[in-house]
């Protein structure tokens, strides 16, 4: 039963270390903001 006991805990810490050694997943970028129009830049003050 020891045994067992033992291979198991050595066998969860190398599964938690390695899914801890994964790379996170990469999200691609935002698409870009449409850029404003001249009178909403005016009245706004921002440039989008």
């Amino acid at each position: 039963m020891k045994k067992f006991a033992a291979a198991f805990a050595a066998s969860l810490i190398t599964l938690s270390v390695a899914a801890c050694a994964t790379n996170p997943p990469v999200y691609p970028d935002p698409p870009p903001k449409k850029q404003a129009d001249a009178k909403t830049q005016l009245e706004s003050g921002r440039k989008y």
